[in-house]
């Protein structure tokens, strides 16, 4: 199920007006290589499989100038729609509680700067 997921997810975010030029710019002709990692991932995630061994949070960094904060907005949808398709609610609520705090865990790391004008005028 976490490959359907996967592949039916990306095929989406290929798909998607805002979303899709980012993985493309960032992924390029590598789905190939990509689509595995995110497999591992997931059944890391997912079932604690200890499959994935990289660094997310190091990978997103690079794409500080390419991706918005409003983009995992976008991103939850999309996966929130696919588990809505594949899963029980039950299980779809259990996996999008946990992609959920991958996006903002990311986006945190990504845009959050609490050195920045905005951050002292809100606090």
């Amino acid at each position: 199920m976490i490959v359907e997921m996967v592949n039916r997810f990306y095929g989406k975010v290929r798909q998607h007006p805002s979303l899709g030029p980012i993985f493309d710019g960032a992924i390029g002709d590598k789905w190939a290589e990509h689509l595995p990692k995110m497999y591992r991932f997931w059944s890391s995630v997912l079932n604690s499989s200890g499959l994935y061994s990289g660094n997310p949070m190091r990978a997103h960094m690079t794409l500080t100038q390419t991706v918005e904060p409003e983009d995992f907005g976008h991103w939850l949808v999309l996966f929130r729609e696919t588990l809505d398709e594949l899963f029980s609610a039950d299980d779809a609520d259990f996996i999008f509680e946990k992609a959920e705090r991958i996006a903002e865990s990311l986006s945190l790391g990504m845009f959050y700067n609490p050195a920045s004008i905005h951050a002292r005028i809100n606090a």
